[in-house]
């Protein structure tokens, strides 16, 4: 048995086919002065080459698997021609480097630029470098790159990486299952086997030699684990599972449509976390309810100077005719050291997780937060828009935010634009210290949203990313769900509404103790809509505070995720 990480749910049962990837080898040659305007002329061709191929891809992808996932490959286009990477190649190919060596130096430089950022959805962008990288080369050196468009049925894939390029082409309904080498959760080949339905298993270590092509194999992405050469009870029993799950997933449908409500008809919000507006028809076509968070980074990622007025506007404005008057909560820009963008000119420190970021560095650069402020505030007028404000840890820092909506307020009066007066301002609550005074941060905030991801980070002083402490990255540790609750209870005596938009809200052990300690919105990754819906229609609030009291005295996270376990089955 291999393991690796659970990216995409679901059982697949096939015949494994080990995709072989192009030799890129080169040998790096100097190019002669009077040949260098004819090599940076062969980049041009084979960018124009790279990008024309991307362009089918994007439309066949927007057919086959979506229109949200052929966004991806519409960025690589973006990433290709981005000058930030071209004048970087063009100037090494001036300096005598060849077309293959100057890609190459110049991508992996924006490729460890993004390696080394904390957050995942940042980090994604590292493989699309390299997938753009690989794209490139292979039309420089004449080579094909994976082509998976003619497999056989029920063929589990077993790859490296599982880039989006080589998903473009590929046929679902010939894919029983998908194996790599590397890839998480949260990497574009888990989102796209996700999109595509499809069991999934990454960062299976040395997968590529140790699977046998034409073995047979199954694939449980909902544990994290390959099975080769099964024998014959474990392949009935797996299959009676790929049965129970298939009929699972059916049912959840009778949850399309409905209201989210606990058993007992408390209402709550089932809203969806979103990276930018080209995510938003996802969000509404699982049946979502609201934004629950808008990551703006990418608006800044994406763009060579800081985004203007008028371009923030119109994306913001976008998500908010989308949702029709639903809530749509956006997160202020929350960039710092870990994420760089060179235009904003962030030095570079040895702890930026602690350091330089989100708020802090917003508030130390009013006349550009001002020009978010500005569009969000100008968006306000086409849907029920909320500010958050990310790692705050002290009164002041909210304070001096709505400091500067209010001043953004009185220029919009005395320029005659419309916006709602009523805005909300909230705090997105992620760190130790706004949990220690959420009592005090909700008489002036007018919502919180729970970031769990870095909450519990920080709770727990540790780094998910760094595997000799990830098993202290955990919400069932006593420290975090009392921080949690202490968020969640001072929110709900204060009046005002409180939410999570951090990877816990989707758990299905920990509904219970949110609905019992009164919390009124979760919000998820699109995927997990239905489920969320299904658990939260499962617990009634006077059965949620039952459990609540026994799994609040537990004393370590292994007692407290096998109450909550135990209480699932019943």
């Amino acid at each position: 048995m291999f393991e690796g990480v659970n990216a995409s749910e679901g059982i697949g049962i096939g015949t494994v086919v080990v995709a072989v990837e192009p030799d890129l080898t080169f040998d790096p040659v100097t190019i002669p002065e009077d040949q260098r305007t004819a090599e940076r002329e062969r980049y041009q061709f084979a960018l124009g080459a790279f990008c024309k191929k991307t362009e089918a891809q994007a439309e066949h992808m927007k057919e086959t698997v979506g229109e949200n996932e052929a966004e991806i490959m519409v960025g690589h286009i973006a990433m290709a021609k981005d000058p930030g990477l071209t004048d970087q190649i063009n100037s090494l190919i001036d300096n005598g480097v060849c077309a293959e060596q100057a890609l190459v130096e110049a991508s992996t430089m924006f490729e460890n630029m993004f390696l080394a950022m904390d957050d995942e959805m940042f980090r994604l962008r590292a493989s699309d470098i390299a997938d753009i990288r690989t794209g490139l080369l292979c039309e420089l050196l004449g080579k094909e790159v994976v082509d998976l468009s003619t497999l056989p049925p029920a063929s589990v894939i077993v790859v490296h990486d599982l880039t989006p390029s080589m998903t473009a082409t590929i046929d679902k309904d010939n894919v029983a299952g998908i194996v790599t080498e590397v890839g998480g959760r949260t990497s574009h080949s888990a989102i796209i086997a996700r999109a595509l339905e499809i069991p999934a298993v990454l960062s299976v270590v040395n997968s590529c030699a140790a699977m046998r092509p034409g073995a047979r194999a199954i694939v449980d992405g909902t544990h994290g684990q390959v099975i080769l050469d099964p024998d014959e009870a474990t392949l009935a029993d797996y299959t009676a599972k790929a049965e129970t799950m298939a009929a699972e997933k059916a049912a959840l449908e009778a949850f399309r449509g409905k209201e989210t409500a606990t058993a007992d008809g408390v209402h709550k919000v089932l809203a969806v976390n979103i990276g930018g507006p080209g995510d938003v028809p996802a969000a509404l076509e699982h049946d979502g309810e609201a934004i629950g968070l808008f990551r703006t980074e990418f608006l800044f990622m994406d763009a060579t100077s800081l985004p203007t007025e008028e371009e923030q506007f119109q994306a913001y404005q976008n998500v908010a005719l989308a949702l029709k008057g639903a809530p749509v909560i956006i997160r202020t820009l929350d960039v710092g050291g870990d994420k760089e963008i060179p235009y904003l000119k962030l030095q570079k420190e040895d702890n930026p997780f602690m350091g330089y970021r989100a708020v802090r560095y917003c508030l130390d650069n009013p006349d550009e937060y001002k020009v978010q402020l500005r569009a969000l505030l100008r968006a306000s007028a086409f849907g029920d828009i909320k500010i958050m404000v990310p790692l705050v840890t002290c009164m002041e820092e909210l304070r001096q935010v709505k400091a500067l909506v209010e001043e953004c307020k009185s220029e919009l009066d005395a320029e005659g634009v419309d916006y709602n007066k009523d805005i909300e301002v909230g705090v997105m609550m992620e760190t130790a210290a706004a949990a220690n005074i959420a009592d005090l941060l909700a008489d002036e905030a007018a919502f919180f949203s729970i970031g769990t991801n870095d909450l519990t980070g920080y709770t727990m002083a540790s780094d998910r990313g760094n595997d000799k402490v990830a098993y202290l990255y955990s919400w069932y540790y006593p420290a975090v769900l009392r921080a949690i609750k202490k968020i969640i209870v001072s929110g709900v005596e204060k009046g005002i509404m409180v939410g999570m938009c951090g990877e816990a809200a989707a758990d299905p052990l920990l509904t219970p103790l949110l609905i019992s300690w009164g919390m009124e919105e979760f919000s998820v990754s699109a995927p997990s809509v239905l489920r969320t819906r299904k658990t939260i229609s499962q617990w009634t609030k006077a059965d949620a505070d039952a459990l609540e009291e026994k799994v609040i005295q537990l004393k370590t996270a292994e007692e407290v995720k096998a109450a909550l376990e135990e209480a699932s089955r019943k």
